[in-house]
């Protein structure tokens, strides 16, 4: 795989480059790390919107009481 910089002078040349990525035939990766970060969340969110606030609390409280529990013994 070959990767390139390029600088995007007109518009028009950013939507032939998304219509490139959308066909599989490029892969548009952005160098700014917190913009990658971000993305990276989007998709882990996006993956998981079945869990609910108690689960996360249940699953908190266990991991607790087990970190804990072990500590006293």
């Amino acid at each position: 795989m070959e990767t390139l910089s390029i600088d995007i002078v007109n518009p028009k040349a950013k939507k032939i480059i998304k219509d490139l990525a959308d066909l599989n035939l490029i892969h548009i990766r952005n160098n700014n790390p917190i913009k990658s970060f971000e993305n990276l969340l989007d998709k882990l969110r996006a993956k998981e919107k079945g869990v609910l606030l108690n689960d996360i609390t249940k699953e908190v409280e266990l991991v607790r009481s087990k970190r804990y529990g072990k500590k006293n013994r």
